[in-house]
């Protein structure tokens, strides 16, 4: 028996390589749904296709070893944990799969050797074993948002709070795109309480550990904890060009439209007083308190008539504090500002939850989130185990023709995985081997004809 730390920072016990627990399995999540799940509906060819990046051993450039040096982690029943699994070909990861029924699929880096033989490489005194290729990967939870939302708290999400992950998807995505230049970005609902952001192109994958870590901070505006009043401070003379177009496209609106009215945020004292503690004026303070504690008689929302005044009092020059110029938008991005889990971008060895997983918690599948239309998605309505198996019954047993998926609510999220993110990223694939093929033979040439 040994003891490993995984990479969340805890302390797991080990038995034959396998990490056991005492996970209880809630009524909603079926085994036996999942097992049909996986028999039926979890759709092997697309995910082994995407992990496998074109290197499908039709071109003579790919990589045949590529995909199986590819890590898989399953989390079993009983929370039996099983790491460090690879496969080299699409059966192996289907029977394995069926086999072993995992509640939670994983996905690992590409690493330089096989990581199922990591211990043989280990036992031979050569440290070969190493992360060599990974997506670029962001991991966003509801619950970081606790002190920004007053409907729901922990893992609990509802249509209230929900648009702060929809926020995000578009503050980050556009960033990506217009700030980064990737293109192949593939977003995932996690099943229960936030979303994934898997960024594909080559040059995403093979970021250093150092790269990722300088993407990661150019997001860093969120730097506070529960003990700290002002949550994020907007320094320097102007604001980067990525946080004035955050604000000034998405933010703002955000909370003033949506926010301020769903979570009643300037409602009672407790939340006022939060809001007057990130201003760095007494005076100011002051003044907006004792407004606030004089009840008046107002047709118009009392959140919106707090703001209002808020906005004003700061704005209006009469006082003079350091930093107060920039307050407002502070406290915007203060409630609305992605809050990423920094560590999991930074790093390459950083396991992220497969799409297409089923949440043990909720029984809903993760599905992928188109960020064209985030604003349209509904996490109560993403389908569930058990309602797959109903939709599967209803067309009885007879023998079907097509996918099987297409006879259930996940046929849709299936269609869009393959025709606005799998295919476009196999193109790419597949031209930039053509391309590093043909200049590598042009090379060739050159050098044989001197």
């Amino acid at each position: 028996m040994a003891i490993e730390e995984s990479d969340n920072g805890r302390e797991d016990m080990l038995i034959d390589g396998q990490k056991h627990g005492n996970v209880a399995v809630p009524d909603e999540f079926n085994v036996n749904y999942l097992k049909l799940y996986y028999a039926k509906l979890f759709p092997y060819a697309d995910m082994f296709k995407w992990m496998s990046y074109g290197n499908d051993g039709k071109h003579p450039a790919c990589d045949k070893y590529y995909i199986g040096r590819r890590e898989f982690s399953f989390t079993l029943e009983n929370d039996i944990y099983v790491r460090y699994q690879s496969f080299n070909n699409v059966v192996q990861f289907e029977n394995s799969i069926k086999e072993k029924c995992p509640f939670k699929i994983d996905i690992g880096p590409v690493y330089s050797v096989d990581p199922a033989k990591k211990n043989a490489y280990a036992q031979s005194g050569d440290n070969v074993f190493t992360p060599v290729e990974r997506e670029l990967i962001f991991d966003i939870d509801i619950s970081d948002y606790d002190d920004a939302r007053y409907c729901c708290s922990g893992a609990d999400v509802c249509l209230e709070c929900w648009p702060l992950m929809t926020i995000a998807i578009k503050v980050i995505d556009t960033a990506l795109r217009d700030d980064f230049g990737f293109k192949h970005i593939l977003w995932v609902y996690s099943g229960r309480r936030g979303v994934h952001c898997w960024v594909c192109d080559g040059k995403a994958r093979r970021l250093t550990n150092e790269q990722r870590a300088a993407i990661a901070d150019y997001f860093r505006v969120y730097k506070g904890n529960e003990n700290s009043s002002k949550k994020v401070s907007l320094t320097g003379p102007v604001l980067h060009p990525f946080l004035v177009r955050s604000y000034s496209e998405v933010l703002e609106r955000f909370f003033e439209t949506r926010l301020l009215l769903s979570q009643n945020i300037f409602s009672t004292e407790d939340r006022y007083e939060k809001i007057l503690e990130m201003i760095p004026d007494t005076s100011a303070t002051s003044d907006l308190r004792g407004k606030w504690q004089t009840k008046r008689g107002s047709k118009e929302d009392i959140n919106v008539v707090r703001w209002e005044q808020l906005k004003n009092t700061l704005q209006s020059g009469k006082y003079k504090a350091p930093g107060l110029r920039r307050c407002v938008e502070e406290i915007v991005f203060s409630f609305t500002y992605p809050r990423l889990d920094m560590e999991v971008s930074r790093h390459m060895n950083h396991l992220l939850k497969a799409p297409f997983c089923v949440h043990p918690k909720t029984g809903r599948v993760c599905v992928p989130i188109d960020p064209d239309h985030c604003d349209e998605f509904d996490p109560t309505a993403v389908p569930t185990l058990s309602q797959l198996f109903e939709e599967l019954n209803m067309g009885g047993t007879r023998a079907y023709d097509g996918n099987e998926w297409d006879r259930t609510s996940l046929g849709e999220s299936i269609s869009f995985f393959r025709s606005s993110f799998l295919q476009p990223l196999l193109k790419s694939c597949k031209e930039e081997m053509e391309s590093s093929y043909n200049a590598k033979l042009q090379q060739s040439k050159s050098s044989l004809s001197w």
